[in-house]
């Protein structure tokens, strides 16, 4: 049979420092969370689309300061004095609980009680505070008050890096040069670099063959020549 099941493996990224790829569009908010400890008010916010390195950047964070990770969404039902007690906190996607009154409630009631304790909060989001749609008007005003760092779109030497980590989190080897051959006509997005990747492993278990430059051209819609 040439056509083979492909089974949806999980994959188990990579979120050490050494895997983090540094390039002009995530140095700055790289900078920015090595400096944690001059934080205004100790808080920070970092903004980027998805798939840009937030959840990377965070477990860095979280590995440099022995911080807890948690969802947003998994706020109002978490013990927030212990949470807090920890000192270092992240609250991932934190633009996603708009209008949930009760994750709005236990965000703001972290915040405060770190701010007592003199502990760090970060928080990722896909947008900057003032855009998220925040109903509690006291959560809203502190978290428009954060410093905020970006995470600006990939670059080339981004983008490289990315499919090269992202083959590599699925023990994939491909020839070099496919690399800059992608980059150059896919979309230039994160989220693109993580679909473009996942869709030629399931074409090359499925047919049973390696990835190749004309797999990749035929899931492109583009010639192999272009």
């Amino acid at each position: 049979m040439k056509g083979q099941l492909a089974f949806d493996l999980a994959v188990r990224p990579a979120l050490r420092r050494e895997d983090f790829f540094v390039s002009p569009a995530n140095a700055l908010a790289l900078a920015s969370l090595d400096g944690w400890r001059g934080w205004p008010r100790g808080k920070m916010v970092l903004v980027g689309p998805s798939g840009s390195g937030k959840t990377h950047l965070a477990h860095v964070w979280a590995a440099q300061t022995g911080a807890d990770l948690i969802p947003a969404e998994a706020l109002a039902a978490t013990d927030l004095p212990r949470l807090a007690a920890n000192g270092a906190v992240a609250v991932e996607d934190a633009d996603t609980i708009a209008g949930d009154a009760a994750a709005e409630e236990a965000l703001f009631h972290l915040h405060n009680l770190l701010i007592e304790l003199g502990g760090v909060l970060l928080i990722t989001a896909a947008s900057p505070p003032r855009d998220w749609g925040l109903c509690l008007p006291d959560l809203k005003s502190r978290m428009q008050a954060a410093a905020v760092t970006r995470l600006d779109p990939p670059d080339d030497a981004l983008l490289s890096a990315m499919l090269v980590k992202l083959f590599a989190d699925r023990q994939i080897a491909v020839p070099p040069t496919l690399i800059p051959w992608l980059v150059a006509r896919m979309d230039r997005s994160c989220d693109a670099a993580r679909a473009l990747v996942a869709a030629l492993d399931a074409r090359s278990l499925a047919e049973r063959r390696p990835i190749s430059r004309q797999m990749a051209a035929d899931l492109l819609g583009a010639s192999e020549s272009e």
